[in-house]
């Protein structure tokens, strides 16, 4: 019988008894706003936010934090239990999520949490004791479930999908029993987490649905037994896919999925515009009648990394619209809410927002993060999931995007739950940042810089511009003939200094080159099968703008995309192009070609291997006589279940 190890949450468990007594404890009831007040952040008000509003935060590894001697302190520097920051700053849901087991043979924890039943119980016990409601985040495995993942759990392993949604129903069951009965006032539970490529070790849609039903069916049977309103959750990410997601949901629809809420992970680093999400929850709402939520979201409020193992962002991630301070953080949150809001949705849930350093030196967190399972994964994970966490396992990747600084202390962002609904005042206004300033121009036009640029406040419903003095010696050292990318410094009228990029660009012959335009009639693509191709429309996916040209398919390709360009002048001329995508197979063959006449101009193949990973082929020094047509494009020959994406073609004279 394997071991299981409970000391994670053993000592938290035994000093709050003696604080709850014997008896049921009356809810903690947090005194929060019934007006506008002054605080030390900005807050612009949520016009219509309803007072029901979720405004959640997950803490699956709070247990394990403590364990490793974190602490958390009010603003007076006290130290104070994380509950009782959360319920006073208005948080009035948390979310856990669950793992089946996420333990090796010998009792060791993978880390992240080690958050299990068990785990679920204990927090949810806590948050119920101040006033707020758990969402149970099932992952259906025994470690990170994820779009890039999602493992069976060892139990599973080797079962038919009957047997395996018999085991998840009666895991559902049980589980749910165990933290309800804790004391935990779970209003919601989640079966599955971001679950856009499969569940629990299943990968068809139509498996994954078998899944989901038989988790339903446990949830259902649960609310009924306990007499208690519990809603059922079905988690996606990739909301920037607006086809993809709408998909989603109806293939939802037409299965008859008994759920009640379309959940979405929403980061604005990864998942395009607000006003995009506010479509697609408003969409789904009014086409398939589900109740939509936010399920995750964040911002950072430093670049720094307080526990010498890296963070998953950085200040290159950041939106200029909300600078790394704690002011940032606040507004982004804010903008979130307001944006779920519009489109009618539940709430919003902020992810892991407590999971600060244990320490920072690398060598003692180490062993701290391998024996609490407070870092992302311990080297424990490795024979569970060896390509991902066996190789990278660590600390928290999250510490920057906290509520918390490095010590504990309290940051005054955390307050942005409760003053959405009336609105906060800060200090003395001011500027935190200033829009930077990108110039685009061809060969031979002149350089124009603004004479203002857009600032940004602490206070972001102040809008203005400043004059900026830019400097005159590196204008005018500018050759605009000589494409490049050069950069001109500025100071702002109030000493803000600022950085314009100038780019220089050659004229690219290549018509509609990054497949924005709706006419992509230029385009002609020749394949061996059935056309694996599509125009995508998704940032993510696209190396600038919104669209690129994707392809997917679940048999083999064997294709080539290209276009004819007409009238060139006698010249030498280069072309470039830029991929990404994976899975392409080991024997794959991925080259960008130019023809002309009768010679044709190849690159060396490139290897796709991975997300956003861009791969740039180039071919240079191709000569072109007059009245020669030339065609650009690139040829794809790679296995089934390949995917990827094109964008931004050049076909440019040199200089």
């Amino acid at each position: 019988m394997k071991k299981r190890i409970v000391s994670v949450f053993l000592a938290t468990v035994l000093s709050l008894t003696s604080l709850a007594g014997c008896g049921k404890q009356e809810a903690y009831a947090p005194v929060l706003p019934t007006g506008q007040e002054q605080a030390e952040i900005y807050v612009e008000k949520i016009d219509g936010l309803s007072q029901d509003f979720i405004k959640g935060m997950d803490i699956s590894s709070l247990l394990v934090e403590e364990a490793s001697g974190v602490k958390y302190y009010d603003e007076n520097g006290e130290e104070t239990d994380l509950m009782k920051l959360l319920a006073d700053a208005g948080v009035n849901y948390i979310r856990v999520r669950v793992w089946n087991d996420p333990f090796d043979e010998d009792g060791n924890g993978y880390g992240g949490g080690n958050c299990n039943a068990e785990t679920a119980a204990e927090l949810g016990k806590r948050a119920a004791e101040y006033g707020m409601k758990t969402c149970v985040d099932f992952h259906y495995s025994d470690f990170w479930a994820d779009p890039a993942k999602q493992f069976s759990p060892k139990a599973w392993e080797g079962m038919g999908l009957e047997e395996k949604s018999d085991a998840l129903y009666e895991y559902t069951k049980e589980s749910l029993d165990t933290i309800i009965k804790a004391g935990a006032d779970v209003g919601m539970v989640q079966i599955g987490n971001e679950i856009n490529n499969g569940m629990a070790g299943e990968k068809s849609m139509s498996k994954v649905i078998e899944l989901l039903k038989a988790g339903s069916r446990a949830v259902r049977e649960v609310s009924e037994d306990k007499n208690q309103d519990i809603k059922i959750a079905v988690h996606y990410t990739s909301i920037d896919d607006p086809s993809h997601t709408m998909e989603i949901a109806q293939n939802l629809a037409e299965a008859e999925l008994d759920y009640d809420i379309f959940g979405v992970s929403y980061y604005c680093y990864w998942h395009g515009t607000m006003d995009n999400m506010t479509k697609v929850l408003t969409d789904i709402h009014d086409t398939y009648g589900v109740d939509t939520c936010v399920m995750e979201t964040s911002y950072m409020y430093t670049g720094g990394d307080g526990d010498a193992s890296g963070n998953s962002l950085s200040e290159a991630d950041a939106w200029e619209e909300y600078p790394v301070s704690v002011q940032g953080q606040a507004n982004c949150v804010r903008d979130v809410m307001a944006h779920a809001s519009a489109a009618g949705a539940l709430g919003v849930f902020y992810w892991e927002g407590a999971w600060i350093p244990v320490g920072s030196d690398f060598t003692t967190n180490s062993a701290i993060w391998e024996e609490k399972g407070s870092g992302w994964a311990s080297s424990y994970a490795a024979g569970y999931d060896p390509k991902d966490a066996g190789q990278y396992y660590g600390g928290s990747s999250w510490d920057n995007q906290a509520f918390f600084d490095f010590d504990g202390n309290v940051l005054p962002s955390l307050d942005v739950f409760k003053y959405v609904n009336y609105g906060a005042v800060g200090g003395d206004l001011e500027v935190v940042s200033v829009k930077s300033i990108n110039v685009e121009i061809g060969i031979g036009d002149p350089l124009v810089l603004p004479e203002s640029v857009e600032a940004i406040y602490n206070d972001t419903s102040c809008k203005d511009l400043l004059p900026v003095t830019w400097d005159a010696d590196q204008m005018a050292a500018i050759d605009t003939n000589v494409a490049g990318t050069y950069t001109v410094a500025g100071v702002c009228e109030n000493g803000t200094e600022i950085v314009a990029s100038i780019k220089v660009c050659n004229v690219n012959y290549v018509k509609n080159p990054g497949f924005e335009d709706a006419d992509t009639s230029m385009w002609v693509v020749n394949s061996e099968k059935a056309d694996p191709t599509d125009i995508q429309e998704k940032a993510a996916d696209a190396y600038s703008g919104d669209k690129a040209f994707h392809f997917y398919s679940e048999v083999d390709m064997d294709f080539a995309v290209e276009q004819t360009i007409s009238g060139l002048q006698a010249g030498t001329y280069n072309a470039v192009a830029n991929l990404q995508g994976g899975d392409v197979g080991n024997d794959a063959e991925i080259y960008l070609y130019v023809k002309v006449g009768d010679e044709v101009y190849t690159s060396d193949p490139v290897v796709l291997d991975g997300w956003q990973k861009w791969k740039t082929p180039v071919i240079n020094d191709i000569p072109v006589a007059d009245g020669l047509d030339v065609v650009v494009g690139v040829s794809f020959k790679c296995a089934a279940k390949g995917w990827g994406t094109l964008d931004d073609l050049e076909f440019y004279a040199q200089q």
